[in-house]
């Protein structure tokens, strides 16, 4: 389309890089992706993807899903918004600046926190810029003047004054507790970061030997079984159920711990399992939750033996300053010498390992921040309940209920520079220790007056994310006229893996903050949650698998729409699909097939051609006129009922069939046997059609549509006013279209037309040669008539005779096929030549026979039979079945037409 708006010639094939760019500018400057009024509001707000790289195959599935949901309202006139932003991913970014650091000889400590946020700024904002222009490639049709980001500055406030309030609340606290330690990112995780993996090891059976009363080692001694031998250094009991008759006689004993012979006690504790490994448990509860419960219920002492690197501290003894897993190894050696190793088992078991740096999760006791989740988990059950919230698909209710009815607290506090400080301040001022929270920094100790120390560790990223529904529409300020219009969001479409990571949170922390909101406390009425994007192989994709499917380079090569209809035609809520070539490829070919069907009405109807579409009755609309307009309502019906129970794929599945086997494949067929007679009324409807098609697959493949519907808007202007198809209204099924007679007569005519191309296949008749065929039309006499002309061309059958009953055609020297509306009649004589036919036939069968004849022989041979290998007989027995079976077939094909 030309910027004069004159009119163009249509390429011969549609080129999306001639396309794309220009369209997606001018929806842009057009201010199209604002809200634009309405009466209902209809709000999305993107997940954030992280800043770390680039988009991937992911991001691109939510983009298609959410940009389709987004288009799709704003052309139902609803005052929509689609509000992106980016995640500030603290432990993957903060990660990323120190690995560059790295390389240059440097730590973050080294340079400052200063120093090393500069740093991390710098490579944020060129990550941003990149990420949004991805997106836009995507066809996002997001409004990018409220693009948010985690870490702004109204996302700082937001973040500030939600922990403020839990705090003041009693919801937020400081403790020791078990934590998740990370030893390559040196920061604390919550149970969520954490992914288990199964790893070959072992269990070890270690000796610990019994004291006697006297205080002397003594014979007896107590085995356990553990898998990290290390942290025996750690042990301060050993643990026995009091039922057990093995050990029941050491309770209260003590045993040396083995590794430097220091005395700890045999305590009775029925959380032991009898069964489990040698029935006896080292207890460590500075280094494992369950042996930590224990040893509170107990009075244990905790020890700590491991450093924030990963080796062993002083308290780990001779072992101080090794790594964890040297360590290991130096343990085991060291018991085998002085005899105490029992025997060592093969064991292959589920480890942790930090989501972000890969690296062994270590479980240690710390002191962390921690949000008290029961209060907040109890209205945010509810919600899901009630129906307030609901889940797509469904299933994913229970998932969500069976984690909130048995979450713990979560760890807020990480120890990296890079995210938002805890906003807590500590008084250095001699023996005060007054702690303050605070929205605003405070300039000194509100009790002494003393300087402060704000704390150093920094929030979990999710923590910030918690808080997108509304914080992006611009809480804390409650008179933001965002929030008061877009709050509560419609939708929060993500991917089902994120479930417990983001979905819950955002819903416990939305409904906390948003509990005395006017227009309402849920952050968002519905959750759709789609499936991962797998390669073409079904696994996962992985840079180290080397199946990484790039989603700019599939662009590059076919196409935005072409992409976006490979990713929604493969997605369904909640199952994983695989992306492959050849989904792609259908993509490309349908927008393909749009251009050209679009191209060739443009062509048909000329410059000066009346697209004026008849009202539904009028004479002049024919029997396939009324048939593809009452195709077109159905599907028009059908496509909005689908997208409102979130049924994507099959909207365009149906709208694609529609589309190609009935308007393309069929309607443009007969309606240009009537453009050449001069009757101008199958361009109208064809123009109509193709407009109304256009509407409801511009959701789904936004350039093509988009750029075909400009120029076919030059012939027949929207009658709306809509200056592009962006903000064009969707097509409402109009029943008065609707003609169950059309539809099944030419269902009927159809299934003639059909009937005769599968006859000519199945006697391999040349493409280009006309047959004589006879049409027993019985109750669609009338349509097949009337549309004899069609069926003939469409067929290639010449002379086609329509008859009324079966007498009325010849029975002998025939094909017949027999169908629910009929049947159709083809003379054999009409479909080659019988002479030729025939000597063909008679030669084939010569050959045939010959070969026939040298199987049996060669398996009446006994010698054959009894020296040849058992497979190379079935072998030539299965090749004189099957010779068998083709020379009987042209027998029975010579005697057909003999």
């Amino acid at each position: 389309m030309t910027d004069n708006g004159a009119r163009e010639e249509m390429r011969s094939a549609y080129d999306p890089s001639e396309v794309e760019e220009r369209i997606y500018r001018g929806w842009e400057e057009g201010g199209f992706f604002k809200p634009r009024g309405g009466e209902r509001p209809f709000t999305v707000i993107m997940p954030p993807p992280n800043l770390t790289g680039e988009l991937h195959m992911g991001h691109a599935l939510t983009a298609a899903v959410e940009d389709a949901l987004i288009r799709w309202r704003r052309m139902l006139g609803d005052d929509t918004v689609w509000v992106p932003g980016v995640d500030h991913a603290a432990i993957a970014v903060n990660a990323l600046v120190e690995r560059q650091l790295d390389e240059e000889g440097v730590s973050r400590h080294d340079i400052g926190r200063e120093a090393f946020l500069e740093r991390v700024w710098d490579f944020v904002n060129a990550s941003r810029a990149r990420i949004a222009e991805q997106h836009r490639r995507l066809g996002a049709s997001a409004d990018w003047e409220r693009e948010a980001f985690t870490l702004d500055e109204a996302r700082q406030r937001a973040v500030r004054q939600t922990f403020v309030n839990l705090y003041e609340d009693g919801l937020i606290f400081r403790g020791e507790r078990m934590i998740n330690w990370d030893p390559v990112g040196q920061t604390a995780l919550s149970d969520l970061e954490v992914e288990y993996r199964d790893v070959e090891s072992a269990f070890w059976y270690v000796r610990y030997p019994a004291l006697g009363e006297d205080g002397e080692p003594t014979d007896d001694y107590i085995v356990i079984a553990t898998t990290r031998p290390e942290t025996i250094p750690a042990d301060t009991a050993v643990a026995v159920h009091p039922e057990d008759d093995r050990w029941r006689h050491l309770i209260g004993r003590m045993v040396l711990e083995p590794t430097s012979d220091r005395p700890i006690p045999v305590i009775a504790d029925e959380a032991i399992e009898i069964e489990a490994g040698s029935g006896a448990l080292k207890v460590t509860p500075g280094h494992d939750q369950g042996d930590f419960e224990i040893g509170e219920r107990h009075g244990l002492e905790t020890l700590n033996i491991l450093a924030p690197d990963g080796t062993l501290n002083e308290h780990a003894g001779r072992y101080a300053g090794i790594d964890r897993f040297e360590a290991r190894d130096r343990v085991v050696e060291d018991l085998e010498a002085k005899g105490l190793i029992e025997k060592i088992e093969p064991y292959t078991h589920a480890v942790g390992h930090s989501q972000r740096s890969g690296a062994v999760v270590e479980p240690i006791v710390s002191e962390q921040w921690w949000v008290n989740v029961g209060p907040l988990a109890e209205p945010a059950i509810a919600a899901v309940r009630d129906g307030r919230i609901a889940f797509v698909p469904k299933r994913f209710e229970r998932t969500y209920l069976h984690w909130m009815e048995n979450i713990r607290d979560w760890c807020i506090s990480r120890q990296i520079w890079w995210g938002h400080r805890i906003p807590v301040w500590y008084c250095e001022a001699g023996d005060c220790s007054e702690t303050i929270a605070a929205v605003e920094d405070p300039d000194a100790c509100r009790t002494c007056d003393g300087p402060l120390r704000q704390d150093e560790d920094t929030l979990d990223t999710w923590f910030s994310s918690g808080l997108w529904p509304h914080s992006t529409l611009g809480w804390p300020d409650e008179d933001a006229e965002d929030l008061a219009r877009f709050y509560p969001t419609q939708v929060m479409e993500t991917g089902y893996d994120i479930i417990f990571f983001w979905v819950a949170r955002m819903i416990m922390l939305s409904l906390y903050n948003m509990r005395d909101f006017e227009g309402g406390d849920i952050p968002f009425e519905t959750v759709y949650l789609h499936g991962l994007v797998r390669a073409p192989d079904g696994r996962k994709m992985s840079k180290s698998f080397g199946n990484v499917v790039d989603p700019l380079s599939v662009i590059e090569q076919y196409g935005t729409d072409a992409l976006r209809y490979a990713l929604i035609s493969g997605t369904s809520p909640g199952n994983d699909q695989r992306i492959t070539d050849d989904r792609v490829e259908a993509g490309r070919n349908f927008a393909n097939k749009l251009w050209n069907a679009a191209r060739l009405v443009r062509t048909l109807a000329g410059p000066d051609a009346d697209l004026e579409l008849p009202p539904a009755g009028d004479a002049r609309l024919r029997r396939e006129d009324r048939w593809v307009l009452s195709r077109l309502e159905r599907t028009v019906g059908l496509a909005d009922e689908l997208l409102r129970s979130y049924q994507l794929a099959e909207a365009l599945r149906q709208t694609r069939d529609f589309f190609w086997d009935e308007f393309a494949d069929w309607y443009l067929e007969l309606a240009k046997l009537r453009v050449r007679e001069g009757d101008g009324v199958p361009l109208a409807v064809a123009a109509h059609v193709l407009d109304r098609v256009l509407r409801l697959l511009h959701p789904f493949m936004p350039f093509v549509t988009e750029e075909i519907w400009q120029r076919l808007a030059e012939a027949r202007p929207d009658p709306d006013g809509a200056p592009q198809l962006i903000v064009a209204r969707y097509p409402v099924a109009d029943s008065a279209r609707h003609d169950e007679a059309a539809e099944r007569d030419l269902a009927a005519v159809q299934d003639f037309v059909r009937a005769i191309r599968n006859e000519r296949a199945a006697k391999r008749v040349e493409a280009g040669r006309w047959v004589e065929a006879y049409v027993v039309a019985d109750g669609a006499a009338e349509a097949a008539g009337d549309l004899a002309a069609a069926i003939g061309q469409l067929a290639r059958a010449r002379p086609l005779h329509v008859v009324a009953g079966a007498s009325d055609a010849p029975s002998e020297g025939v094909v017949t096929a027999v169908l629910p509306v009929g049947r159709v009649v083809l003379p054999m004589a009409g479909l080659f030549d019988l002479e030729a036919e025939r000597a063909r036939l008679g030669k084939q069968i010569g050959e045939a026979q010959d070969e026939v004849r040298k199987l049996d022989a060669k398996l009446a041979n006994e010698q054959f039979r009894t020296r040849a290998p058992a497979a190379v007989v079935a072998r030539e027995e299965e090749r004189l079945a099957t010779a068998s079976s083709r020379l009987q077939g042209l027998e029975e094909s010579l005697a057909e037409i003999s």
